[in-house]
């Protein structure tokens, strides 16, 4: 029993005497697999007035240690917003950083949410946590990002404010690398 306790706070099922990856694990190592490339995407679907809309949309795999992804996503000329995935012992937690060309924290920075189970191989979901709350008023525990990995065929980026018609999703094209773009503020 303290064999599998242990797996699975190390994010790992302990079958016999073979560990083989949990699910979230296979997705953080299918992220990892992406450091250093950069991706185009468009927006697939969206709320009226979407700063999405029709932009050229990248992101870029930028950094990558064991514990920390840094994924800046470049909409048009702006590059104010990096998602930071980070692991933790209650598991993946993704935070929204965004900056202004200064480098200088926005007012709304930081908000995201911790996963609350394992997800699968594919598709991790983050809920809104309290930080997100404080930041976005209104929003609270009603928003929650999805991020689906389908390794070699694209990464999909949702967001939606339940209960509400906020909301959006990205497709990145995983097929097709592209140059990364310039650092993102406050790098």
């Amino acid at each position: 029993m303290k064999r599998l306790m242990l797996g699975a706070v190390l994010g790992l099922l302990v079958v016999g005497n073979a560990r083989a990856a949990s699910p979230q694990e296979v997705w953080w190592e299918q992220l990892q697999a992406l450091c250093g490339k950069a991706f185009a995407g468009k927006e697939v679907w969206g709320a009226p007035g979407s700063a999405f809309a029709g932009q050229d949309i990248r992101i870029h795999v930028r950094e990558c240690t064991p514990e920390r992804i840094r994924v800046p996503l470049v909409v048009g000329d702006d590059r104010s917003r990096t998602w930071v995935f980070t692991r933790t012992e209650a598991g993946i937690t993704l935070r929204h950083d965004h900056r202004h060309a200064d480098g200088r924290p926005d007012t709304i920075t930081q908000y995201g949410g911790t996963t609350v189970n394992r997800g699968s191989a594919q598709v991790q979901v983050f809920p809104g946590d309290q930080l997100t709350a404080e930041v976005i008023p209104g929003s609270g525990i009603s928003s929650v990002w999805q991020i689906t990995l389908e390794p070699g065929q694209r990464l999909i980026y949702a967001g939606n404010r339940v209960g509400t018609p906020r909301g959006f999703q990205m497709d990145f094209d995983l097929t097709q690398p592209v140059d990364a773009p310039p650092a993102p503020w406050g790098w």
